[in-house]
């Protein structure tokens, strides 16, 4: 994360928001490059097998709808964990469209270290802060973060 920008007393809402959205968008970005350098597997990625982990054996609409995505990108995301056996995927008996998806043993593992992975690169971005201002940081996030609506 080499740019920085600074926010000087005054600014607009729309300048605020726009350098946290900066801000976020290389975050994440960070988080995704060192998560993808130390497991091979992005932040995308790591948020599905998460989702399996926390709701074990699911249909892949029910997944999609879980993490808030179009079925579409799921299943790009699913074949391709599927192909790193981290995911099994198995067909209906009744309806061969309808796919059943759960985490592997190997899922289990990997997720573990992209999450130690994340979790590394966050300390050393947010480590920084003093308490009080991880403290204030975290109140004012909280503050604005607008509820997640749910399409679909």
């Amino acid at each position: 994360m080499s740019e920085h920008h600074t926010i000087t007393t005054g600014s607009s809402p729309e300048q605020v928001g726009l350098a946290l959205l900066t801000t976020a968008h290389n975050i994440r970005e960070e988080v995704d490059r060192h998560m993808i350098s130390a497991t091979g597997i992005s932040l995308s990625r790591t948020k599905v097998l998460q989702a399996l982990a926390a709701h074990g054996t699911v249909h892949q609409a029910r997944l999609a709808d879980i993490l808030g995505q179009a079925p579409r990108s799921v299943t790009q995301a699913v074949e391709s964990l599927e192909r790193l056996g981290l995911i099994d995927r198995t067909g209906n008996a009744e309806d061969r469209r309808r796919k059943t998806v759960s985490l592997t043993t190997t899922g289990r593992t990997a997720l573990a270290a992209a999450e130690r992975a994340g979790e590394h690169v966050l300390r050393q971005i947010f480590g920084s802060l003093a308490p009080q201002q991880l403290t204030d940081l975290e109140t004012l996030l909280t503050l604005i973060n607008p509820p997640r609506s749910h399409t679909g």
